[in-house]
């Protein structure tokens, strides 16, 4: 498991353009045949990724976590973005295609993923926070396929939001929230730009209550996304390739423009779970 330290806004606005990737940059998460963990200081969030092949990969707690198993004290949320594959949670087997997602609670023991076909690998995108209660295993599917009632299965919550006159049309679909799937502070979504728009998270905004983490993807190998961070008046970017995750803490706005639509995936952990708590910054603010 890769550590990270948290940083201060003081110091970030001195980086050069490879300390900031240093710090904040997560690159070759989905490792085929491995399970690949960065642990941060901010907010103790773990994000990761499980790409099984021919074998069955199994969640561990590792020595950086000094637990029996690796939700112990924390919660876990999931969502596949490569082929088909399985979660086997505590001897339980669930089944995500594509998009879906799981929410595994405190207190699990057993956590393990594999793939379909190992030509068509699941990459199984990982969160996790520091957890004080056990709350239920959930499948998520975004689409509300139905189930055989052997799993407890959640519609997502889905928000379009922005317009193509602003390059910014998208739909949001929320996974892990209150009132929907429970849990102690980790929220998951991901939102998909409409053909055209090229712009997330517009207007700006920090929230001081919690951190997040952004996954790009569903991008072709010669696209990029300008990853937009810092403080409002002391911006910074960061280069973002398909499939690479960013670090943005609390301070931070987590804004990207692409060269063309593409997806992600959201996580934020904090000791807020209201979604609309943001600090807005308008446009002519920004520097």
């Amino acid at each position: 498991m890769e550590l990270r330290t948290a940083a201060s806004p003081r110091d970030v606005k001195h980086y050069t353009t490879e300390r900031l990737r240093e710090e904040f940059l997560i690159q070759n998460l989905f490792i085929p045949g491995e399970i690949k963990l960065v642990y941060s200081h901010i907010d103790r969030i773990i994000t990761g990724a499980a790409t099984p092949l021919d074998e069955v990969l199994v969640l561990t707690a590792g020595d950086e976590l000094r637990a029996n198993y690796f939700c112990e004290r924390r919660e876990l949320g999931v969502i596949n973005i490569g082929g088909s594959g399985v979660i086997v949670v505590d001897g339980k087997e669930y089944k995500l295609n594509k998009n879906d997602g799981m929410y595994i609670g405190m207190g699990t023991k057993e956590i393990s993923f594999a793939s379909d076909d190992k030509e068509h690998p699941a990459k199984f995108y990982l969160n996790s926070a520091p957890a004080h209660k056990e709350y239920p295993t959930v499948l998520i599917k975004p689409e509300g396929e139905e189930e055989d009632g052997v799993v407890i299965v959640k519609d997502c919550n889905k928000v379009e939001l922005g317009a193509l006159e602003t390059s910014n049309h998208r739909t949001i679909c929320k996974y892990i929230l209150p009132g929907q799937v429970e849990s102690c502070q980790l929220e998951m979504g991901m939102t998909q730009l409409k053909p055209g728009s090229v712009w997330n998270t517009m207007p700006s905004h920090t929230h001081d209550r919690r951190m997040e983490v952004y996954l790009y993807y569903d991008m072709p190998e010669d696209a990029f996304v300008m990853h937009y961070m810092g403080e409002p008046q002391e911006t910074r970017h960061i280069v973002m390739r398909n499939e690479e995750a960013v670090i943005s803490p609390s301070w931070s706005i987590h804004s990207g423009s692409g060269t063309q639509a593409y997806t992600f995936i959201w996580g934020m952990v904090g000791e807020n779970q209201d979604f609309d708590d943001m600090d807005g910054i308008r446009n002519q603010d920004l520097r």
